[in-house]
């Protein structure tokens, strides 16, 4: 009889697994099924919010730019609670030395500032940056082509563009006005006499920072591509020939502005940010031309006391041309800012590179101004009168140089910057400025 109940105990037992087994498939309010249930739950919220950190480097270090990137980085982190993004913000000369560092010791960012062209092909040479071609497929179109090429070696991408723009001229059409200059130089015969009326008006003509050295290589290398023109700078890229006719004569015509003494005081010494920066005498009124990219409005309107800068009477014209120059007035100098990703980045550092990239981001930095945005359907975001004009100037273009010290591998960019400074400095001649960016590109 004790035999017969404890099989009856052991059948009732085998019987209450099999309800409950049920249960937790049919009836999820078992008490059962609400101990087991979590577990699961517990162990595929684990793995689907793995904590993940992105190490973001970026130069948009006044705003507009400032802000709309740290928003942007703060709406892909409540999209997705699992990344945190570490944002370094650093002054342009400042992230270049700083990135040499990290890169020589083997610890890329997972997202960083670039301008593609030779600085990138030595660092995908190096094994620095990741190929996202297949992780981007389904988006990099809506993109730039000529902004995307920036980004692209040999078939390959490696992070992408969000600006594309021109160097070009911001005047202060007040003072073009007071010293009786009734339009913009066409050309540089036209410009050289335009410094003079400025000058007889006792208005400093030109502001140039020219101890950051690039942006007075600017001054040199569009000089170099309206007289040698765009095969020229071509051939001097692809062989080193720098040392050629048409780069002599391009610091020639440079030597004949600096000769005029057109420059605001202290400019061998000075930066392009900050107080004592070129920027900054934009806003004192008494400085009529910059010779700049488009996001100058920006740094312009950060160095000013009250935030506005010279809103109210800067203009925009593009470089003249030079009588006799194989380059033409379509030809434009200037390049486009992006970002690549490193080579140990996380998967989700090309989802975030994804939601920079795209129309919503892209109007936002269109309508903010100092940026002329890459997605397609967002030219229309672009509504800052000066930004207008560059976007003019960019769609009549016909030719685009990519700034030389990026088009270049980033020893031969620094021998340019190097030694344009030097002309400006009154230390080396035409001719040694020519020869000297040429040695560096034959490595000589």
């Amino acid at each position: 009889m004790l035999l017969a109940v404890l099989a009856l105990v052991a059948a009732g037992c085998g019987s209450d697994e099999a309800e409950e087994t049920t249960t937790t498939a049919a009836a999820p309010e078992a008490t059962t099924t609400t101990e087991a249930a979590p577990e699961t739950t517990t162990t595929t919220t684990t793995e689907a919010l793995e904590e993940v950190t992105i190490r973001w480097w970026h130069i948009q270090n006044s705003d507009p730019g400032l802000t709309t990137w740290q928003n942007v980085a703060d709406e892909f982190e409540a999209l997705h609670p699992n990344v945190t993004i570490e944002i370094t913000v650093q002054e342009n000369e400042a992230f270049k030395s700083t990135l040499q560092t990290n890169l020589q010791a083997g610890d890329p960012p997972d997202l960083f500032q670039s301008w593609g062209g030779g600085g990138l092909a030595e660092q995908v040479d190096a094994g620095f940056v990741q190929d996202i071609t297949e992780a981007s497929a389904s988006w990099i179109d809506n993109l730039s082509a000529a902004g995307n090429s920036l980004f692209n070696i040999d078939g390959v991408q490696y992070g992408a563009p969000f600006n594309l723009g021109a160097v070009g001229f911001f005047y202060n059409t007040a003072l073009f006005e007071e010293a009786g200059i009734a339009a913009p130089p066409a050309t540089w015969e036209e410009l050289l006499t335009d410094v003079e009326l400025l000058q007889d008006a006792d208005i400093t003509p030109i502001s140039v920072a020219a101890g950051d050295k690039w942006p007075a290589m600017f001054w040199w290398a569009y000089l170099a591509v309206r007289i040698a023109g765009a095969d020229g700078v071509a051939q001097a890229v692809a062989d080193g020939s720098w040392d050629a006719e048409p780069f002599v004569q391009a610091g020639e015509e440079l030597k004949r502005l600096i000769d005029m003494d057109p420059f605001q005081p202290g400019f061998l010494a000075a930066p392009w940010d900050g107080a004592d920066g070129s920027a900054s005498t934009m806003n004192g009124r008494d400085t009529a031309m910059l010779l700049m990219g488009q996001w100058a409005p920006g740094t312009i309107r950060s160095n000013s006391a009250d935030g506005t800068g010279i809103d109210d009477v800067i203009g925009w014209f593009p470089f003249p041309v030079v009588e006799g120059g194989a380059g033409v007035a379509t030809d434009v100098f200037g390049g486009g800012d992006g970002f690549v990703v490193g080579i140990n980045a996380p998967a989700e550092t090309v989802d975030f590179l994804e939601y920079i990239s795209s129309l919503d981001v892209a109007n936002r930095l269109g309508e903010d101004g100092g940026t002329l945005p890459v997605v397609k359907g967002s030219e229309g975001s672009v509504t800052d009168p000066q930004m207008v004009a560059v976007v003019e100037c960019l769609a009549a273009g016909t030719y685009m140089q990519l700034y030389l010290d990026q088009v270049t591998p980033p020893d031969v960019g620094a021998a340019i910057n190097d030694a344009v400074q030097e002309l400006f400095a009154g230390v080396s001649t035409p001719e040694q400025v020519a020869g000297k960016i040429a040695a560096a590109a034959r490595g000589e």
